[in-house]
């Protein structure tokens, strides 16, 4: 008698057999968390007839904003330059094209980990010559506690499920076939910024600036998603 290959075995049926069943259910799980970071982005401009006088003044600016923002120590977790730019504004006369003056800026991005210290780094930034403040986004790490606790839901969600499916057919789960993640994690649209704007100028320049007061801001409770499909076997139903 020649032996069996496992090429020989017949393919698993896909919907089980009738003394094993397949049962197909999603788990899905939803969870609201505080926020682990903030993120600020600051623009500092600055503005000239001499280009030179421009990117001086720029470079003047931004000192000033990276200097304000890391004497905040720790409650600083990550600090980044994004764009720079300097470009002309040129103005027509006829057939003759001139520069009137020289646009520049500096883009930064602050993330915060100390809530506390969120609402006076915004105002006094805020109060900064011709920066600009937008935010806070409010953000949970890649690695938080929180994805886990969510898949981990899900997948106690799809086991209880099944296990209910089978019972109400008079049957007892067996075994897990197939556990898929849907990737469903974080599916909601950023947080809208809150824009700080531009500060005005004092009245008095000789004056010292009163500060500014400090922003109260509340922390947006995330929403985190875990989606799972799962497949087991059950015992024969007792139909």
């Amino acid at each position: 008698m020649a032996a069996h290959t496992p090429e020989d075995a017949p393919a698993p049926l896909p919907y089980g057999t009738p003394d094993t069943p397949r049962l197909a259910v999603r788990g899905e799980a939803r969870l609201e968390v505080d926020p682990e970071i903030a993120r600020v982005f600051v623009t500092v401009t600055a503005r000239g007839t001499d280009r030179n006088a421009a990117l001086t003044d720029l470079t003047r600016r931004n000192d000033e904003a990276l200097t304000l923002i890391k004497s905040y120590g720790d409650a600083i977790e990550k600090l980044e330059t994004g764009a720079f730019s300097i470009h002309p504004q040129l103005t027509y006369n006829g057939r003759n094209e001139r520069i009137r003056a020289y646009h520049g800026s500096v883009t930064l991005t602050a993330a915060l980990n100390d809530f506390t210290a969120l609402g006076e780094l915004t105002t006094r930034l805020a109060d900064l010559e011709l920066t600009r403040v937008a935010g806070p986004w409010w953000a949970l790490r890649p690695d938080s506690p929180a994805h886990r606790a969510a898949r981990t839901q899900a997948v106690r969600e799809a086991v209880q499920r099944a296990r209910e499916y089978a019972e109400a057919l008079g049957a007892r789960l067996d075994a897990i076939v197939e556990l898929a993640d849907l990737g469903a994690e974080n599916a909601l649209p950023p947080t809208p910024p809150v824009m700080a704007g531009y500060a005005p100028a004092p009245p008095d320049p000789g004056a010292a600036p009163a500060p500014a007061p400090a922003l109260d801001l509340q922390p947006q409770r995330q929403t985190v998603y875990a989606n799972v499909n799962a497949r087991f076997t059950m015992t024969r139903p007792a139909l």
